[in-house]
């Protein structure tokens, strides 16, 4: 354990900070789950409608700084290329 009252703070604010990523984390791996869960079902129109969601939820966990930028484009392009590939 840290003796430094600073590293004391440092040492709580990080873990407040890993507990709001995780469950930001948590959510868009629910909204992606939604997404896929449409698709293997062969419903179009649940699957554009959770794609609208998810992507949402992405951008948010990217604004936060959970996500790099690069990483939300490409989990939404990877999505995007699901659902638009339904027949």
């Amino acid at each position: 354990m840290a003796n430094i009252k600073s590293a004391k703070k440092r040492i709580l604010v990080s873990n407040a900070n890993a507990e709001r990523n995780k469950a930001i984390k948590s959510g868009v791996k629910t909204s992606v789950k939604k997404v896929y869960s449409a698709i293997e079902a062969g419903d179009k129109t649940a699957a554009a409608e959770a794609l609208v969601e998810a992507t949402a939820t992405i951008d948010k966990a990217t604004s936060k700084g959970v996500y790099h930028k690069n990483t939300s484009s490409r989990k939404v392009s990877r999505l995007s290329k699901a659902v638009n590939e339904m027949a």
